[in-house]
């Protein structure tokens, strides 16, 4: 079955959500946009029909040999420790990460979760959403459309995303645990603030919020502006997620960095486009 074959109106739930009719769903990208600009992130609960869950669990069992497990310590930026900086600062507060990635090149013709991001009503949606002007998708060949997926233990420590926008498709959840959690909107273009970051990281509930996402969830979030972690997990069961990603900019793709850390591989892509990011934030 190749994407031409898929028929992908019978996995996402255009009865709630038809994306594909301006007309109708004019009123839905009011609503969600309204949650993106009050704190960056919006969910569509039951985007994909529930019947069609199973098939989408089927695909990410099929690639999950080719994840990428990485058990490492890292800080909110992937970046290397500070001995300048004091060892409260952020960029010194180091945490246990041991989940994987399955990379986007496991995800051929016949892929069910390459066939939605590349349906042609899928993208124009999240942009309007968004509200963005500058949108294109990922151009990483690692990192367009990947999955997460985590077991008994794992968690995602808190971070910041390397990409501004991210759709999360939750597809399979773990026994218990996995819960997303974020402070929106932590830091701007023009200011890092550490200081906030600090109070996030310290465990300041007044500045994180909770979400739990079920299977056939859809989650639209900026991610390169608000910290966010994902909780361990406990129980047999895996937690997949699919991720659909999205820039500003054309042609960026991951760090050299940050692909040998996420996906196990640099590609000459990755040190060709290296530094050439529009914004300075930390990566």
């Amino acid at each position: 079955m190749s994407l031409r074959e898929i028929d992908v109106k019978r996995y996402i739930n255009t009865d709630l959500y038809p994306i594909d009719k301006n007309s109708v769903n004019a009123g839905l990208i009011a609503r969600s946009h309204a949650s993106i600009k009050a704190d960056g992130c919006v969910v569509l609960k039951s985007f994909l029909r529930s019947e069609r869950i199973e098939e989408l669990v089927q695909e990410c069992d099929r690639v999950e040999s080719h994840g990428h497990r990485n058990f490492t310590r890292t800080n909110p930026y992937f970046t290397n420790d500070r001995s300048d900086l004091p060892t409260s600062h952020p960029l010194r507060r180091f945490y246990d990460r041991s989940n994987a990635f399955v990379p986007a090149d496991n995800f051929g013709s016949e892929s069910i979760l390459r066939a939605i991001f590349d349906w042609p009503a899928f993208a124009p949606f999240i942009k309007e959403v968004l509200g963005e002007e500058k949108f294109f998708p990922y151009a990483d060949p690692l990192a367009d459309v990947t999955v997460n997926l985590a077991e008994q233990g794992n968690g995602f420590p808190w971070h910041f995303d390397t990409n501004n926008f991210t759709v999360t498709l939750a597809i399979q959840n773990a026994e218990s645990g996995g819960d997303f959690e974020y402070s929106p909107m932590v830091r701007s273009l023009t200011d890092e603030n550490y200081s906030v970051v600090e109070k996030v990281l310290d465990g300041d509930k007044e500045l994180i919020k909770t979400i739990r996402l079920e299977p056939g969830d859809l989650q639209i979030f900026k991610g390169r502006y608000s910290l966010h972690r994902v909780t361990p997990l406990s129980g047999l069961r895996k937690r997949y997620v699919a991720i659909f990603s999205y820039v500003a900019e054309p042609g960026m793709v991951s760090s050299p960095q940050r692909a040998k850390e996420l996906y196990g591989r640099v590609l000459p892509i990755h040190l060709e486009r290296a530094g050439l990011r529009a914004d300075s934030l930390v990566d």
